[in-house]
């Protein structure tokens, strides 16, 4: 069978923390009960719902009416270590905590501004404490405007309020999201809200890296994702919360294909060096705790894939170069012995059902069982030359082994180490990934996706349906080079995927049935080589116990609120953020600088002007007079820049007029000699410039 595809196809700034404030959210309607705390101690009286919540914070001793609305905690060392409460409703039991990621020496507080923090909600049976499993409950964070935590009335009509917020009303904290990322080929990350649908951008942040990203790893409470960077040698370590790296680690001279063991315990990098002329290859393994790394291990020549047993002990490492699979003992950080296979090893892949790793070999269409307990071949298939990936459908039994070379999709058992059904395709089919119910397969030479529904496999020598759906207007090989990592990846809605289109410049959503793709959005002028999920939802991470990781806001008296629809139950749950003291001396510089535009959209070869405020951020007087401002625009990844002298315009505001050579994402950073103020302060402003821009809006 065969298959073919079918063609189609304002001036401002933004303050830079505003991009996270950008939000569309889900919003439902609950109902949810209050405590009251007083002279230290915990009131647990009777409230709609019946919740009680404990706090390691102490009431103010002018009470309630004595605080001021909305003010934080102003101590975090009085408070005790974390947040929880109780709640129990329609038999529910549900239990919240709000524990710090970290906390330093400062820190002893539960919650401290800007911290990041895991929120988590573990749900019993009243009657007999068996955990719930498999529902779906939500939970948003929000100030209370009163400064204590609303009564159920009030927060029954804030969270309704949520349904009907547009773009510049303030959003809550939101526990039902995911975002998007790309990996780029300018050495960016972009990181964009797919449901963010009514104008503006979408774009959250930016994160830069020291060379093209070639592969990456998420760790699987999302916190931090690992990236290789061949041409720096470095993989990069990014803290998912603030999306910044925290560190870029040496691992040798041309790192490629990296991956996350099961427990999580090592990533391991795969060292290209013969690419550079090295002259050798090594995996390397690096703590995913303390980033140490611990292990150089020699392996053959080439490039590389790697594959983990399910049991933590095999690490598979296929040598291009050399024709063999390295195997490596986890625990001991060693090489058990290089196993030969056929020329030119590809791809490789771990089957949990057969517990044997399979590796498809680009030069003769070999495929070779591997055995990590009984190290060497146990199984050997034939296909034909010409074989680029292999990957196991959802049950790891069934194998889908993708050759561009032959225009070719096979499908292999696991269980019986045989190619049972196979179809012809053109295009260059070069990758397959998964939804829960089809197979997606990319080609170089095609914009279109092609589907194979997954209840249709398993039947030996029985035709394979192909449909498709077209995914943009350019072949996914047009002007980009190829990664390593994925490029179609799954959505966390049921059967929808979504998928990066180098060529045209964009991500697509699409959910299965359609016709097309559901939506689009830009990638801001970068081709999107890789694109990766970062769910921020609430999951059940164990039986009954839902839980995800968000970056708290600003100090201050916040309510959680919670629901789960079916059964209903509500609750709202007091949670104090207290002020960093440390960050107040940090962020005490000597000047604040406050970008005063409006809208991001500029237009490009037209002039612009970049007015900000200066005022003496701990008296709060405007600065006036200071000659020797500058302003620097660069160009994201910092491809261009150009330095401007700003002018006062009025007290305390200063303006620069600038125009943009070209479209794209522009960076604005203000310095002053005499203050003190170098362009390295956190203090910015970001700007997208696109031709006619002036038209659009």
């Amino acid at each position: 069978m065969s298959a073919s595809g079918s063609s189609r196809a304002r001036s401002g700034i933004y303050k830079g923390p505003a991009l996270w404030g950008l939000m569309i959210c889900y919003s439902l309607i609950a109902a949810i009960s209050v405590e009251a705390i007083e002279g230290g101690q915990l009131l647990t009286g009777p409230r709609p719902g019946g919740g009680a919540v404990t706090l390691g914070a102490q009431r103010d001793d002018k009470g309630a009416e004595g605080r001021v609305p909305g003010a934080p905690p102003q101590n975090p060392s009085k408070l005790q270590a974390g947040i929880t409460g109780t709640s129990l409703q329609a038999g529910i039991k549900v239990e919240m905590s709000i524990t710090p990621v970290t906390a330093g020496a400062n820190r002893k507080g539960p919650l401290v501004e800007d911290d990041s923090a895991v929120f988590s909600f573990r749900l019993t049976d009243a009657a007999t404490g068996n955990p719930i499993s498999g529902v779906h409950p939500t939970a948003w964070m929000d100030l209370s405007p009163s400064g204590e935590v609303s009564d159920a009335k009030a927060c029954d009509k804030r969270i309704a309020s949520y349904l009907g917020r547009g773009i510049l009303d303030t959003q809550p904290i939101d526990l039902n999201i995911y975002y998007v990322i790309s990996l780029n080929d300018d050495s960016s990350i972009t990181v964009v809200d797919p449901r963010f649908n009514y104008g503006g951008t979408r774009l959250l942040a930016m994160t830069q890296l020291r060379s093209p990203g070639a592969d990456w790893a998420l760790t699987s409470d999302q916190r931090k994702l690992f990236v290789s960077m061949p041409l720096a040698g470095q993989v990069a370590a990014v803290d998912t919360a603030s999306w910044k790296v925290t560190s870029n680690i040496l691992v040798g001279d041309h790192p490629g294909r990296i991956g996350i063991q099961p427990d999580e315990q090592y990533l391991w990098v795969a060292d290209d060096g013969v690419m550079e002329g090295a002259g050798r290859s090594e995996v390397a393994a690096i703590t995913t705790e303390g980033l140490k790394l611990v292990a150089r291990i020699p392996v053959g020549l080439g490039r590389h894939d790697i594959a983990f047993s399910d049991d933590n002990r095999f690490l598979f490492v296929t040598n291009e170069g050399a024709g063999s699979v390295s195997i490596i003992d986890i625990r001991k950080l060693e090489k058990i012995r290089d196993i030969r296979v056929g020329p030119s090893p590809h791809s490789i892949a771990f089957s949990t059902s057969a517990k044997l790793a399979f590796v498809v070999c680009s030069g003769d269409g070999s495929i070779a069982a591997l055995s990590g307990d009984r190290p060497g071949v146990v199984a050997s298939m034939r296909a034909d030359a010409g074989l680029e990936q292999i990957r196991f459908a959802p049950g790891d039994r069934y194998g889908f082994v993708v050759n561009a070379t032959a225009g070719k999709v096979y499908v292999l058992d696991a269980s019986k180490n045989r190619i049972i059904q196979s179809a012809s395709i053109d295009g260059e089919p070069d990758q397959v990934t998964f939804s829960g119910t089809l197979a997606y397969l990319r080609r170089r030479k095609s914009e279109t996706i092609l589907m194979i529904p997954l209840a249709q496999i398993g039947v030996e020598g029985k035709a394979i349906a192909i449909a498709d759906f077209p995914g943009g207007e350019h072949a996914f090989g047009f002007e980009a080079a190829p990664s390593l990592a994925a490029n179609i990846v799954k959505a966390p809605e049921e059967n929808a995927i979504l998928l990066a289109n180098p060529g045209d410049k964009s991500i697509y959503y699409y959910m299965e049935g359609m016709a097309a793709p559901m939506g689009t959005f830009s990638n801001y002028g970068r081709k999107p080589r890789a694109v990766l999920v970062v769910d921020r939802s609430l999951r059940e991470r164990s039986p009954g116990v839902y839980s995800t990781v968000a970056r708290l806001r600003g100090a201050g008296m916040y309510d959680v609120a919670f629901l789960l629809t079916s059964p209903r139950v509500t609750n709202c749950f007091p949670a104090p953020v207290a002020a960093d003291p440390d960050r107040q001396a940090r962020d005490a510089g000597p000047a604040k600088v406050e970008f005063l535009s409006k809208s991001p959209l500029v237009e490009t070869g037209a002039a612009t002007t970049l007015e900000f405020k200066l005022t003496d951020p701990r008296t709060g007087k405007l600065l006036t007079g200071i000659a020797d401002l500058q302003v620097l625009a660069f160009l994201a990844p910092g491809i261009w820049q150009t330095r401007l002298a700003a002018k006062q315009i009025g007290e305390g505001v200063y303006s620069a007029n600038f125009v943009p050579p070209r479209d794209g994402v522009y960076y604005i950073h203000v310095s002053s000699r005499s203050l003190g103020l170098g362009l390295k302060n956190s203090q910015y402003g970001i700007i997208e410039s696109k031709k006619n821009s002036r038209e659009r809006t």
